[in-house]
C-alpha cells in the first residue's frame, strides 16, 4: 500500500476489540503510551503520540501487556508503506498483510494512515496523558465491572 502523499510523517495505530475509548485510553495510561484513544464500530483503537525508530512496537508491547485477554493490532505507516502485526500479552506475534487488517478496519483508519484525514476523522478523541495511574486503574475496573455484566 503506497498511496500516500510525498514526505507523509510516520503514523501510527492500535486497533483493539475494547469497546470504550476511554478504557483504551486508560489501559494506554497504565502502560505509559501517550495515544489519543477514538471509538469505532469493530472496537476502539488508539493513535499513537510517537511514531519513531521502534516506539510503535514498544507501545504495542506495553499495551497489549495491560490488556492481557485481548489482541492488539498495530499498524504502522513509513514512507506510504503500510505494516501490520498482530501482538498478545506484551509479545509480537504474527506479521499481517495490511490489506487484510485494513479491509476490516473502518475506512477512516486507512484515509489517516495515509494521510488522507487528521486523526478528527476519527471522531472524538479521549487521551491518555495527563491521566493519572489511579485514574486510569479505576477507569479499567469499571469497565471490566461492565463487561461482566453485559
Amino acid at each position: 500500500m503506497s498511496d500516500a502523499p510525498e514526505g507523509l510523517a510516520p503514523r501510527a495505530v492500535l486497533l483493539t476489540q475494547v469497546a470504550h475509548p476511554e478504557a483504551l485510553a486508560a489501559a494506554c495510561a497504565v502502560g505509559k503510551v501517550a495515544a489519543d484513544a477514538f471509538g469505532s464500530p469493530v472496537g476502539a483503537l488508539a493513535v499513537l503520540h510517537e511514531t519513531a525508530g521502534d516506539a510503535p512496537d514498544a507501545a504495542a508491547a506495553a499495551v497489549s501487556q495491560v490488556l492481557a485477554d485481548a489482541m492488539v493490532l498495530l499498524l504502522v505507516q513509513r514512507d506510504g508503506r503500510i505494516a501490520a502485526s498482530r501482538w498478545s500479552r506484551g509479545q509480537a506475534g504474527d506479521v499481517l498483510s495490511p490489506a487484510l487488517v485494513l479491509d476490516g478496519a473502518p475506512p477512516e483508519v486507512e484515509a489517516f494512515l495515509l494521510g488522507r484525514s487528521g486523526p478528527e476523522g476519527l471522531g472524538e478523541a479521549t487521551t491518555s496523558v495527563g491521566v493519572s495511574r489511579w485514574k486510569a486503574v479505576r477507569l479499567l475496573a469499571s469497565a471490566a465491572r461492565a463487561r461482566r455484566k453485559g
